[in-house]
């Protein structure tokens, strides 16, 4: 068996038989091993009904001879055929117990390493220097985050990077505005979003001010030491702002992970000039442009990528394809992964399409837009202050934090720094929970009520249930040894069981389909399975210590899966609320 896997495992049988039953090749994944929450059925065979048409032959039929050809005698009890052709399986307790007790020695708890390690850039949080960051940049912060995490657990080698906005004409201006407010090594910009708008009204207002930041904006493009130095000022005070949010958050970013708009900008000509050698390049109204094929407005027209403006500078598009073209080219990565929201999904899609033809993209240099919806209100417009302004991000997270104390106990022996802690650690995972159940390509309403209940699919029940697995070893007072025999003869124990061996199975699902849901889903699934188990099998007055040795086990395991399930989420699990 395959670390775990028992959907997978039973997908290799159902292969096997297919091959001598039919000549037919397929692959595990192929047979369509499904879960079933149907009454004394375990899992459901629906590969028949796919391939009954291929080789001739009624679904019923194709059952049947794949039926009569498993070699799965010590896994499952004789299969059943159902309605058109569905095949329903159930496991032995035997086996199903073996396969259980397997991962109590297995620190990856069955789930395996890829066979086909990549290198994998992904390309997220991207917020702007001199602006706070704001509730916009949560869902690429969050989602960005768990990408890492789960790619990186399952054995690919991750480059995360933040694509900065740290160029451009508004430099001049907030350089300037930094000089008049006189820089220094200890000099802090307590509000970022506010100096911001200083420097623009200075702008606007004083045409003295104006004329020296476009001086400003020359000498910062031309390379002078001076004004590269104040920028490098501006950029670091801002850094110290993100840091903030990605310390508070658990986010992995650092400096060190920087690659802003800036860094490609000594590609952006030699990247102009390849696409011009390969026939790329069209002159529009004085401007350079790329026509990706299929790209057309509603008249038409074709669509195109400016990568030149008439007056010389340079847009978006031509950083964009700087960036495919360096990380492809110098760094050698596998599959690039921006997650960038949904509104983006078209320029993407031209970007990807024009790469493709200039040859930096291909079948073995992949590249995949994640997008994501927005972040609702409760009235179901995009969520602003009481004002109508933009929240800023630092300002919702603290808001989490203290709202978390709302929900713990009135009986809890937390206090002091380690109350603090479970704060922001009960706050923030439920901000990201809420977030990452979510489809991440459909908008979702946030409300505090919701995301912070104690019942239902929340970060806060799925802690809470960990943290009650602790407290009923605790109360114990002891561990099963590593002897102990794990025996299910309950239902709730058989569910249980059966629920933590599915764990490989949606943590792939997540990777291939970049849905972090599939997850949370799981997660509040195995929380839930427990809740039942508490319910209607005793541990601490179980009736023998074989029975306690047994649970115990069956503890040990579900902890360490919603601990795991919920790291990979970047979520912490407190041993106790």
């Amino acid at each position: 068996m395959l670390r775990g896997d028992v959907g997978l495992e039973l997908g290799q049988r159902v292969a096997r038989a297919l091959r001598a039953a039919l000549d037919v090749d397929i692959t595990a994944e192929e047979a369509l091993i499904r879960p079933s929450n149907r009454d004394g059925v375990d899992y459901q065979c629906n590969v028949a009904m796919s391939l009954a048409k291929k080789v001739g032959k009624n679904p019923r039929e194709v059952a049947s001879l794949i039926v009569e050809h498993l070699d799965a005698g010590d896994a499952i009890e004789a299969p059943e055929i159902a309605g058109p052709g569905f095949i329903n399986l159930k496991l032995k307790r035997e086996w199903l117990e073996q396969e259980t007790a397997k991962l109590l020695g297995d620190d990856r708890l069955g789930v395996p390493t890829t066979e086909e390690p990549r290198r994998i850039a992904i390309d997220y949080s991207s917020p702007n220097v001199a602006k706070e960051m704001h509730v916009g940049h949560l869902r690429s912060t969050i989602i960005g985050d768990a990408f890492c995490r789960l790619l990186t657990f399952a054995g690919h080698e991750v480059i995360p990077h933040n694509h900065l906005g740290d160029w451009g004409t508004p430099f001049g201006m907030l350089i300037e505005h930094l000089t008049d407010e006189g820089h220094g090594a200890d000099h802090e910009i307590s509000d970022l979003n506010a100096f911001y708008q200083q420097a623009r009204q200075k702008f606007d207002a004083d045409p003295d001010f104006a004329d020296r930041a476009r001086r400003r904006v020359v000498l910062l493009q031309g390379g002078d030491e001076h004004t590269l130095g104040l920028w490098k000022e501006l950029v670091g005070e801002s850094q110290r702002h993100f840091n903030q949010i990605y310390e508070l958050l658990g986010i992995g970013l650092s400096a060190e992970d920087n690659y802003g708009e800036s860094f490609y900008n000594p590609y952006l000509a030699d990247t102009i000039t390849e696409l011009q050698q390969k026939g790329l390049v069209e002159t529009s109204d004085g401007a350079l442009c790329v026509f990706p094929p299929g790209f057309t407005n509603r008249e038409g027209d074709r669509l195109p990528l400016i990568v030149r403006k008439s007056d010389g500078g340079y847009g978006y598009a031509t950083t964009d394809f700087a960036t495919a073209r360096y990380w492809v080219r110098e760094r050698e990565v596998d599959q690039l992964i921006y997650v960038v929201g949904t509104p983006q999904a078209q320029h993407f899609q031209m970007i990807f399409a024009t790469s493709k033809q200039a040859g930096w993209l291909d079948d073995a240099h992949t590249a995949v837009h994640t997008g994501f919806g927005t972040i609702l209100g409760s009235d179901g417009k995009t969520i602003r202050t009481r004002a109508g302004g933009t929240i800023k991000l630092i300002d919702l997270l603290n808001e989490a934090i203290e709202n978390s104390y709302k929900v713990m106990p009135e009986t809890s022996e937390v206090e002091g720094a380690e109350k603090e802690q479970l704060a922001r650690t009960i706050g923030l995972g439920a901000v990201k929970y809420a977030d990452l159940s979510n489809d991440r390509e459909k908008d979702y309403v946030f409300t505090w009520e919701k995301m912070l209940a104690t019942t239902g699919d929340t970060s806060v029940y799925i802690q809470y249930a960990n943290a009650r697995i602790l407290s009923i070893g605790r109360k114990v007072g002891r561990a099963a040894p590593e002897s102990a025999a794990l025996v299910l003869e309950e239902q709730a124990e058989r569910d249980l069981a059966l629920k933590l061996l599915q764990l490989p199975t949606a943590i792939q699902a997540a990777i291939d389909e970049l849905a972090p849901h599939k997850v949370t889903s799981y997660l509040f699934e195995t929380a839930t399975a427990f809740s039942t188990f508490y319910n209607q099998c005793p541990v601490a007055t179980a009736a023998t210590q074989e029975l306690q040795d047994s649970r115990l086990h069956l503890l040990t395991l579900t902890s360490r899966v919603l601990t795991l399930g919920l790291g990979l989420l970047g979520i912490g699990a407190p041993e106790r609320l």
